[in-house]
């Protein structure tokens, strides 16, 4: 993507993105008027069931030859991908025939997307599906009615290339610059010795490229995940399977407790991502790949600094639990770390000099009186 042509999506995005759908609490009965009024264009279907009777859709579009497969929310507490995808099909939809760029993807790509797939986890905002299995450690036991619809589909598009959506938590920093990762990346191993496949390589390619445009938005915040394999992954497997699969995990931006910074990232990030594949950038070195930091686990919701805690001056790092109540999303504050947090950052760093804890369950019971959250 050219630099002109990527801050002209950026400012379409700002006035024209999928306004009506945003929140972290996002459910089937949430998307379900947007995939109602989708243009025709989009084929929709109903691929399958939940555990607990709930639809799975698929989202269809474009009539080339190169097959994308896209899925979201395979954990249901993690929809900032969700969203993403509800404001490209309204780019797609409202820039055919006024964008190259629209043009393009429409014409060389057939994308397939699954906008939730654990809709029984999202309605209850959890991680796991209704029978409490992690869909992304099920690609071979296949116990879960939603693993089965996404392997079926998989086996049915064939894609070239699979985007698997994920959110990660506000802990996760870039390298040791200390900022919060707010996208972080993955090209799954295909066994233990990480060997470089061809497939790898161009999953690198195009992860280099999100990276590269990236930068110019959110420099220093986007992080790698470690390519340890996982025998049991979902993108591990699909990578060994000869489709080449991207883990992208959107975090957290400063004080974007709902994520619609983030969001807007992943959306950057993805039509990046598909724009690489459709032009085969084959200038592009893989090798920047593995430039790109590390992810570390130094970033917070809150330090509070200098309090007496057992008679020690000491650094409380507090991390917020998400937790459904009552429709609502409560942030409740968890102590994560205690001690010297120098080399930490926050989004809020508070200097309290004159408070003395003598317990941890009085440091929680004064957290939870002064820092809970509903978003």
């Amino acid at each position: 993507m050219k630099k002109s042509d990527m801050f002209d999506i950026e400012k379409w995005y700002t006035d024209n993105h999928q306004q009506k759908l945003k929140g972290r609490y996002i459910t089937l009965e949430k998307i379900l008027p947007f995939i109602n009024k989708l243009d025709p264009i989009f084929e929709v279907k109903n691929i399958g069931k939940s555990e607990l009777d709930k639809d799975i859709f698929s989202v269809t579009f474009g009539e080339g030859s190169k097959n994308i497969l896209i899925w979201t929310q395979m954990h249901g507490n993690e929809s900032t991908g969700t969203k993403a995808m509800f404001d490209l099909f309204k780019f797609i939809e409202e820039s055919i025939g006024k964008s190259k760029i629209a043009d393009n993807i429409f014409k060389k790509c057939k994308i397939t997307v699954i906008p939730l797939l654990n809709p029984d986890g999202a309605e209850a905002y959890t991680r796991v599906n209704a029978n409490q299995i992690d869909l992304n450690r099920d690609v071979i036991d296949q116990s879960a009615a939603e693993s089965k619809v996404l392997m079926n589909l998989l086996q049915k598009v064939k894609p070239e290339f699979c985007f698997n959506l994920h959110d990660q938590r506000t802990i996760f920093s870039v390298g040791e610059m200390n900022k919060p990762a707010t996208l972080s990346f993955l090209a799954p191993s295909v066994d233990k010795e990480r060997t470089i496949t061809k497939g790898r390589k161009e999953t690198m390619k195009t992860i280099v490229a999100m990276n590269n445009m990236l930068q110019k938005f959110i420099p220093d915040q986007i992080g790698r995940y470690s390519d340890e394999f996982y025998p049991t992954a979902t993108g591990d497997n699909f990578q060994k399977m000869g489709h080449n699969t991207i883990l992208i995990e959107s975090g957290h931006f400063k004080n974007d407790y709902q994520r619609e910074n983030t969001r807007r990232f992943t959306f950057l990030a993805l039509l990046q991502g598909i724009i690489s594949i459709v032009q085969s950038e084959k200038e592009i070195d893989f090798h920047l790949y593995f430039d790109i930091p590390n992810n570390q686990k130094q970033y917070l919701d809150i330090i509070i600094k200098n309090i007496e805690y057992k008679g020690t001056i000491v650094d409380i790092g507090v991390l917020f639990i998400e937790s459904l109540i009552d429709s609502k999303l409560h942030l409740v504050p968890s102590v994560e770390v205690i001690g010297d947090l120098k080399l930490y950052d926050a989004d809020k760093v508070i200097f309290n000099q004159k408070m003395v804890v003598k317990s941890k369950n009085e440091l929680i019971k004064w957290l939870k009186n002064e820092y809970i959250r509903i978003i």
